[in-house]
């Protein structure tokens, strides 16, 4: 407390020169900036013109008093710390100079020693206030940054910023206008009121900003600051109610273009705005206008990233159909496998909703079921339905469907997830199978399921080399086979599942469309 503000400035105001050397030669020696003048209307001049950060004035003087030169300081606003020095001093004074808003006061004749302390004391209160001020504006802006960054809701972001702006300055009203990017119009967005305001007080409701005339303003830089009638310029009416106190206006831009304008309205007749409440509505305009900015950027990058999404998906389903329908055209040019790939789609899906995996992979499960057999595109016709028994040559060839369909899916990233089902349905649960001789869980599961889908089709279809077998022969086969051609867990599975899917395609009248 007893270190001085560094290079404080204090104005010193007496009538006697005696007075006013001794008070400033003795406050220079403590390190503060000191200016002296003779009477109230010169300090009031001074004040005006320079900050200061503390006031010593006599109480007697000419011209203007001590207790008027109180009055005019607190009407204008000037926000400067006064100490009042009387020879006659009582305690009524000391009231009425309390109530005018004077720190403390002196009893002349005086000690050097007392002054500084005083002086200390007051510049140590003001440096307080001047932290907790900065301390306040600090948790506001954090508060208000704090709610751009964990909100894409713009209508909460600004909500916050103008219950900020209301809490920080103590205004009445707050409005947020926006400029309508069709028509250029200022359309008022949002308005907050104080809780404390009483709305009877202006019941015309509140003067419209007159946005023509702010533009003009801050195109030139001038702040809008102004109190009571003054104010009048700044809006539509040919007058304003009187009960308006202070009003300011700050922009909101965003690289140079002006989005929108921030009104504050105080209809208390002992509350006027100063130039720092200016500056922290100007803060908190600037922090409004960059969630105005990361809105609309928000809102371009997700409608884009909707419209790229939409064209992937576009371009993969157009893809996959073309490799689907050349698979599908292969069938269809065959009595014998028309359908096919269609069935084990179906009967992949039995089986890995009965397992309930999760929704995207049943998808792509069936995906690849209605995919496995696409390398049979590069596969003679006459091969595929001969009659009679495959040569050693034409079973290596025929083999190498697997292989050819991950080659027609591998270039294309969106059918990845099909590539297993196409490249490992051949697989056995003990090895034996092809093109890899992969064994147990080194199969993928999508491989395992379309191998039993598959197995189970072509058992229960007719071929070029033998009538469909019956539903009962097929499931027995499974049965056999599992432990060795298929994953015994997932045959067993399929087997009750697919004997629950008969039940419901029996009781749906739709047997006529399943295996008999």
């Amino acid at each position: 407390m007893t270190e001085p503000t560094e290079s404080a400035r204090i104005l010193v105001v007496d009538d006697e020169r005696v007075i006013r050397a001794i008070l400033a030669e003795f406050l220079a020696l403590e390190g503060y900036t000191v200016h002296t003048v003779e009477d109230g209307e010169k300090a009031l001049t001074e004040l005006r013109l320079r900050p200061y950060d503390l006031l010593i004035t006599d109480l007697k003087m000419p011209k203007l008093s001590g207790l008027q030169l109180l009055e005019k300081i607190e009407q204008e606003r000037l926000g400067v710390l006064t100490i009042l020095m009387t020879g006659f001093g009582t305690v009524e004074t000391a009231i009425e100079a309390m109530k005018k808003g004077a720190y403390d006061y002196l009893l002349k004749p005086f000690k050097v020693e007392e002054v500084i302390h005083v002086v200390q004391r007051a510049l140590y209160r003001q440096r307080l206030q001047a932290e907790n001020i900065r301390l306040r504006e600090a948790l506001t802006i954090y508060r208000v940054s704090e709610a751009i960054a964990l909100s894409h809701d713009i209508e909460h972001i600004l909500e916050v910023v103008l219950r900020a702006a209301l809490d920080e300055v103590k205004a009445d009203v707050a409005t947020l206008n926006l400029k309508d990017v069709r028509t250029g119009n200022f359309e008022e967005r949002l308005k907050v009121v104080s809780n404390d305001h009483n709305r009877a007080s202006h019941p015309g409701g509140l003067p419209s900003p007159a946005f023509a005339t702010l533009l003009e303003q801050f195109g030139q830089g001038v702040p809008i600051l102004a109190h009571g009638g003054k104010a009048t310029k700044f809006f539509t009416e040919s007058s304003i109610p009187g009960e308006l106190s202070s009003f300011v206006a700050v922009p909101l831009q965003v690289r140079g273009n002006m989005v929108g304008v921030m009104n504050v309205f105080s209809f208390t007749s002992s509350k006027k705005f100063d130039e720092g409440h200016r500056k922290m509505l100007a803060v908190l305009a600037s922090r409004a206008a960059s969630a105005i900015d990361n809105a609309r950027l928000y809102t371009e990058l997700r409608a884009s990233n909707e419209s790229l999404t939409k064209a992937n998906l576009s371009l993969e389903d157009n893809f996959q159909q073309t490799v689907a329908g050349f698979a599908q055209a292969l069938e269809e040019s065959d009595l014998y496998t028309r359908g096919h790939s269609e069935r084990v789609a179906v009967y992949s899906e039995i089986l890995a909703r009965g397992l309930t995996l999760a929704e995207p992979d049943i998808r792509q499960i069936v995906q690849a079921g209605v995919m496995h057999d696409v390398g049979k595109i590069g596969v003679r016709y006459d091969m595929l339905n001969k009659p009679g028994k495959l040569t050693p040559e034409e079973v290596a060839v025929f083999r190498q469907h697997p292989e050819k369909g991950k080659r027609i899916l591998e270039p294309v990233p969106c059918l990845h997830g099909l590539i297993d089902g196409c490249w490992c349905h051949h697989e056995w649960w003990d090895g034996g199978g092809y093109p890899r001789g992969l064994r147990g869980d080194q199969i993928p599961l999508v491989g395992r399921i379309v191998a039993i889908a598959d197995a189970y089709d072509a058992m229960t279809s007719d071929r070029a080399y033998r009538r469909a077998l019956s539903h009962d022969v097929a499931v027995g086969e499974i049965e056999r086979c599992a432990g060795t051609q298929f994953d015994p867990e997932l045959a067993d599975a399929f087997v009750r599942f697919l004997d629950a899917w008969r039940r419901g395609m029996i009781d749906r009248d739709q047997a006529s469309l399943m295996p008999r």
